[in-house]
């Protein structure tokens, strides 16, 4: 890993002149406003953390994740084994809450970390962004393009980024209304219970076949793909482990749908809460030319928002509690975070640049209030 390295090992150089400088136009309105700065001079501190943290790469980070996987593994074992015993209602609990644990933190803190390739540096097969394969229906290759590319490239540019709303939710006013957007409410509460299957449907951009950009014949080898991922993991949950403990299969059955939507209203909640709380902000793209690194860094920030919590909190999270740190450095290991939060955060008072944290609690209440409010054009 090199100062200059890419973000991640599926996207071009975001600081090139694809992507632009975030500029206020009158035209548009706006979430919020950025001050006046020397961006230079604050991008040039914002580097030096990340060459300063790629120079201590090494063993400590390895140890870390090699100690998550052990506790995710051993976490689905006991919540397995415990399936065996789920006539008894305590050891049914204990099966659903060790495996809703395991599968989080093998797409929080492993999978999407590992895929982002914080690890390659180690040149562990399996710790590489390129050949890690995640407990969750969306096919790795698929998420790593619309979400390492895509959204880490055009964070919260309209139009480019298809995170915002997930192409599926009105979540700020810059977002054109529709008559869809009145079932805003309905639509975020289906998407957290199957939020596996929203990330697996994203990639086929459903709303550019709706326009007509799209084909539905161009998304074949896409859906054999999905279908391909989303059988392996429905035989695996819905079929063979049930099958395993014979007349107690119902329950099993039971048990792992019941992991599976914890798994994914957690996911839905930390990554809500760090994308679209009061104060995140959104670009246009024609406000956009010539980007410098100070100031794709100045939208990562703007366009983010930490959730505050304890050490427990931010594992289980995928360190994505920190998320403003992620859009900064995404191809940093993810548990360094807590330690340059700080350090990042002062950089930012001394230029005048908004932080955007909060408690849990708030986030996701001034989250709940946007998609209350946005349902409607008015």
């Amino acid at each position: 890993v090199s100062a200059t390295a890419p973000l991640d090992n599926d996207s071009d150089d975001v600081f090139g002149t694809t992507v632009t400088p975030i500029t206020l136009v009158p035209d548009h309105p706006r979430s919020g406003d950025v001050p006046e700065l020397d961006i230079e001079a604050f991008g040039a501190e914002l580097d030096a953390i990340r060459a300063e943290v790629v120079a201590d790469l090494g063993t400590r980070d390895i140890e870390y994740l090699t100690r998550m996987l052990r506790v995710q593994r051993s976490l689905e074992i006991a919540g397995r084994v415990m399936f065996y015993g789920g006539w008894l209602p305590p050891l049914w609990i204990g099966a659903v809450a060790a495996l809703s644990a395991s599968k989080i933190l093998d797409n929080m803190e492993i999978g999407h970390n590992v895929m982002h390739g914080q690890y390659d540096w180690a040149g562990i097969p399996e710790l590489s962004g390129a050949r890690f394969e995640w407990d969750t229906v969306s096919p790795a290759a698929h998420w790593k393009h619309s979400h390492n590319h895509l959204h880490h490239t055009y964070t919260n540019i309209l139009d480019k980024d298809r995170d915002i709303g997930y192409a599926l939710l009105r979540i700020a006013p810059e977002q054109r209304w529709t008559p869809q957007h009145l079932f805003n409410p309905l639509l975020a509460a289906i998407l957290a219970v199957g939020f596996e299957w929203g990330v697996m449907l994203h990639e086929l951009e459903i709303e550019r076949i709706i326009d007509g950009e799209r084909s539905w014949a161009e998304t074949r080898q896409i859906r054999r793909e999905m279908g391909a991922k989303a059988g392996r993991q429905i035989l695996k949950d819905y079929v063979v482990f049930p099958a395993l403990t014979g007349p107690l299969a119902p329950l099993t059955f039971l048990g792992n749908l019941a992991s599976n939507v914890v798994r994914n209203v957690w996911a839905f909640t930390i990554i809500f809460c760090g994308h679209f709380p009061d104060g995140t902000r959104i670009a246009f793209p024609d406000d956009t030319e010539n980007e410098t690194r100070g100031q794709w860094y100045l939208r990562q920030i703007t366009g983010s928002a930490n959730i505050e919590g304890g050490a427990l909190f931010h594992i289980m999270s995928g360190n994505l509690s920190h998320q403003i740190e992620h859009h900064l450095f995404p191809d940093l290991p993810a548990h360094r975070y807590p330690e340059i939060a700080p350090r990042v955060r002062a950089i930012c008072e001394r230029h005048g640049v908004p932080y955007n944290t909060g408690g849990l609690a708030r986030q996701f209440g001034s989250v709940v209030r946007k998609i209350f409010r946005y349902s409607v054009p008015w």
